[in-house]
């Protein structure tokens, strides 16, 4: 740009001006924006700039919605109440019953000219489809923006995505990117690239590692195990074997101080090296280069059912590495608590997924090689 610029015969102080205007542009833009939202918090606080919202519906998600707008006085709402056949149990006394649902559109009609209200916030039954409908038609007649409550809460208080399939609306309860068809072409992309290149230098080394191997422990230079994969299916998970040959690979996590591991192996584990035959996995397509790690299918079978939303995690295909691994939550998993930790990353990852969040997430277990992780044993 700066040549450009030249040749066309702009004066260089033109450039040095222009060089300097526009992050100093930028930064006053970003500070004005900070400045109007820190006022703009300070003067809702006060009561002002707000909006009066109305809930309709005696379904336990109006308590749990008002205490959503409740959390943060900065947000500018106040609720007016709530029109209901019945009380809530357990309603904070702030939130009113204004009365029951007869003739609800004469309420309304006093209610909007009375104290002026901005939203309504409908959470009848869909069975309730005519009061729906008549409650939106009367909010377009009187300019009131109109928001329907689906009947979720407790354990479905999850974002919710809505898609249509002809004329029905459906809302599933977890946002898959890579339910994307491009999406899922990106990642495989990816995972084949990494993968390729990985195998080459796997093929370099192996006759090294197996030697090394051999020396140290009888047995094979591969380990194979079935794991839990994508959709709940079993695969076999290869890696370069770190303990003697023995009966309770298939049930017990390896530990700090694990006999079963002999030296080299213990090396590889620190390392990271004993997963390299995971690229061969990763090829094949059984698993990618990030997911949530794949477990023994006896984990599997212990802890799907004591943690709720456990099998989430097959959504994905299982990875080499993970959101879980980089964040703290890898290796052993002595208490229960630990691997619930772990699942929470595991589905966050599978939420949030991007190709920048897979790339983040290579980067930082590259680090792993040169510092090794306290819990990598």
């Amino acid at each position: 740009m700066y040549v450009m610029l030249r040749m066309i015969g702009v004066h260089e102080r033109v450039l040095y001006f222009l060089a300097l205007l526009f992050p100093t542009f930028f930064l006053l833009i970003m500070v004005a924006r900070l400045i109007q939202r820190v006022l703009l918090k300070h003067y809702r606080q006060m009561g002002r700039n707000t909006r009066t919202v109305l809930f309709i519906g005696h379904d336990p998600a109006v308590r749990i919605l008002y205490d959503d707008l409740m959390k943060d006085p900065s947000t500018g709402y106040r609720v007016a109440g709530y029109y209901a056949d019945r009380e809530i149990a357990k309603c904070p006394k702030e939130l009113e019953w204004l009365g029951n649902l007869e003739k609800l559109n004469e309420k309304l009609d006093a209610e909007v000219q009375g104290i002026g209200v901005d939203d309504v916030f409908c959470c009848l039954s869909h069975d309730a489809y005519k009061e729906i409908i008549n409650i939106m038609k009367y909010c377009d007649r009187t300019v009131t923006h109109f928001y329907y409550v689906p009947r979720m809460f407790g354990n479905f208080r999850l974002k919710l995505k809505a898609e249509r399939f002809g004329d029905t609306e459906l809302f599933t309860n977890y946002i898959e990117p890579l339910s994307s068809p491009i999406n899922k072409i990106v990642k495989r992309a990816f995972d084949v690239c990494v993968s390729s290149v990985a195998c080459l230098f796997i093929a370099l080394i192996y006759p090294v590692i197996a030697l090394c191997i051999k020396l140290q422990s009888p047995g094979p230079v591969l380990f194979k195990q079935q794991r839990t994969g994508l959709n709940g299916q079993t695969f076999d998970c290869f890696k370069f074997r770190s303990m003697h040959v023995n009966v309770e690979s298939d049930k017990l996590q390896a530990t700090k101080d694990d006999p079963r591991k002999f030296a080299f192996g213990n090396f590889m584990r620190k390392t990271n090296i004993d997963e390299l035959p995971q690229f061969f996995n990763v090829l094949k397509g059984d698993m990618s280069v990030v997911g949530p790690r794949p477990h023994m299918l006896y984990h599997t079978d212990v802890y799907r059912d004591l943690i709720d939303k456990y099998m989430v995690r097959h959504f994905s295909k299982p990875g080499i590495t993970g959101w879980a691994q980089i964040t703290g939550f890898r290796g052993e998993t002595k208490e229960l608590w630990q691997m619930e930790e772990r699942i929470k990353r595991d589905i966050w990852y599978i939420e949030h997924w991007s190709f920048w969040l897979d790339i983040k997430i290579v980067l930082k277990t590259a680090i792993g090689f040169i510092i090794p992780d306290k819990q990598a044993y």
